[in-house]
């Protein structure tokens, strides 16, 4: 399989490195936008910007110049770009016949002259309004670029309405560090991937106001309930009760 990532951040580069350990990945390309940038990785094997200390595979290639001439040689091509580029890339691949994917998460900025009301849309709506005929998914999961790239264990999901998009993204990324699992919820992913990073904050507040493991503890609890209220509102699909116990009732 021959993988294209664009966008050689820190997400983007951990990604490509998981990608190139896997025993079965013939090539990936590793595509940065300044072509300087890109000659001084490769020459290094190494991202020092972002990744410092932590060599390039062998199997990793790092590319410049236009996007497209790698993008036709490519089976799978990732999007390692920030939420506020995705719509970006999305109309520019919109003709691509192999399956698009994107790391990113959040939702994305409403516009300052949107309609009262508007709302930011997820990557998969954006990907409807741009580029509907696109085989595309998302890769997503509580995770750090630096771990992943130290080959740490690391869990994510293949989230994807074409079941086809799903099992290459296992394909391509599962391995003995990376665990990748397959869901077509893709509404329930990307919620997920996106209010986490809130419940991330408002953990880190509770701890810098010494409130306590109780306080932490009821507050990621309550948190994840309405994370997934959001998201079934949204239009993900709702989880099926785990318990019989009627005290059990705070967790929802």
């Amino acid at each position: 399989m021959k993988i294209l990532v664009i966008g050689a951040g820190a997400w983007g580069t951990a990604m490509a490195i998981s990608a190139a350990t896997h025993k079965d990945q013939d090539r990936v390309s590793l595509w940065a936008r300044d072509p300087a940038q890109a000659q001084l990785m490769q020459a290094e094997r190494a991202n020092s910007r972002y990744l410092p200390g932590i060599r390039f595979p062998d199997a990793l290639t790092v590319v410049g110049g236009d996007v497209m001439d790698h993008v036709a040689d490519a089976d799978l091509i990732v999007l390692g770009t920030p939420m506020a580029a995705l719509r970006q890339w999305l109309g520019q691949l919109k003709d691509c016949r192999r399956p698009v994917v994107w790391l990113c998460k959040g939702f994305e900025a409403v516009a300052a002259d949107a309609p009262a009301g508007s709302y930011g849309l997820m990557a998969h709506e954006v990907c409807q309004q741009v580029a509907p005929q696109l085989q595309s998914g998302a890769l997503s999961g509580p995770s750090f670029a630096a771990e992943v790239a130290r080959q740490q264990p690391t869990a994510l999901v293949a989230a994807s309405a074409h079941e086809g998009v799903s099992e290459l993204l296992v394909s391509a990324f599962h391995g003995e560090a990376m665990r990748v699992y397959a869901n077509n919820d893709i509404v329930g992913v990307e919620v997920g991937g996106a209010v986490k990073n809130v419940l991330a904050i408002a953990t880190g507040l509770c701890d810098g106001l010494q409130l306590g493991l109780n306080a932490r503890a009821a507050l990621v609890t309550r948190g994840l309930a309405e994370m997934t209220r959001l998201g079934v509102a949204l239009g993900a699909r709702a989880p099926r009760p785990s318990w019989a116990c009627p005290a059990l009732a705070i967790w929802c």
